[in-house]
């Protein structure tokens, strides 16, 4: 049994006494509309989510850890039907545009959710992280036509969002990064290499999962200055947003950390 208690009263407390969020938000056309009353609303629902359903899980999905077959990664049991109520409940795109079906919620109350979400079970936390990472950077830079795609499933939950960096001779210099993108006569790009300790990198909690993935052109300079970033659906995408064939992606084997063990750590093929 779970015992996690969220911090609710303090960190109302914060955002109230410290803070002062009313005045805060009031003052940004952004936020406007948000006030305590509602950031009250929005932490104690939180603290219902990571106390009674997330970290109830933490425990046994530690000691059971994620399954690596040639057909993907399976996560422990009642993974599957807790990031199904993350994503219903629209805590994916807590901070996410309303345009692309986000909740629109300043970052101070995403990071309060955050911090619950770790505190319950870490392993667990892992997966809507990157998640909210990917968004936020295809947010950023993405086209319209991609964000217009890509974005509400993800925020709805029905995808995942993963970030592949790491390379096993690049671990902290990424400028030395060989993975390979080629360009297509249709526009797209051929993606060849191999990356390492990606989280989420593959799992069964979603129908598809987007990485985003760090790649050198052919013509591209040396070091760091020559990475570009590629979207790479493990499930390719047709242009109505529908899911068509399984892409060239997969993960090759779990690297086993400490602690995290029903988070899939992963080696990346492409």
């Amino acid at each position: 049994m779970s015992d996690y208690k969220a911090p609710v009263k303090d960190m109302q407390f914060l955002l109230r006494e410290v803070f002062r969020v009313d005045e805060l938000w009031a003052s940004m056309p952004a936020t406007a509309e948000i006030n305590g009353e509602l950031a009250d609303a929005v932490i104690s629902e939180a603290a219902k989510l990571c106390s009674g359903v997330i970290a109830p899980i933490n425990r046994s999905g530690d000691e059971e850890g994620v399954h690596w077959s040639e057909d993907g990664i399976t996560t422990p049991a009642g993974f599957v039907d807790a990031y199904r109520q993350v994503g219903e409940g629209g805590w994916v795109g807590l901070t996410g545009s309303a345009e692309y079906g986000g909740q629109q919620m300043p970052k101070m109350l995403s990071v309060l959710f955050e911090e619950m979400l770790a505190s319950a079970n870490m392993s667990f936390f892992l997966y809507p992280n990157l998640t909210m990472g990917a968004t936020l950077a295809m947010e950023s830079h993405c086209s319209p036509e991609l964000k217009a795609i890509y974005l509400p499933p993800m925020y709805e939950g029905r995808w995942a969002g993963a970030m592949d960096l790491t390379e096993s001779h690049a671990g902290t210099d990424l400028g030395m990064i060989k993975t390979k993108a080629v360009p297509q006569a249709d526009g797209s790009y051929s993606i060849t290499g191999t990356k390492i300790f990606i989280t989420a990198g593959d799992h069964d909690l979603t129908e598809n999962i987007i990485h985003l993935v760090l790649a050198k052109l052919p013509d591209a300079p040396a070091g760091s200055r020559g990475i570009s970033l590629f979207l790479v659906p493990k499930v390719l995408v047709n242009k109505d947003g529908s899911l068509g064939e399984r892409n060239a992606v997969s993960a090759g084997s779990v690297e086993h950390k400490m602690g995290i063990h029903a988070s899939a750590t992963c080696v990346m093929n492409f």
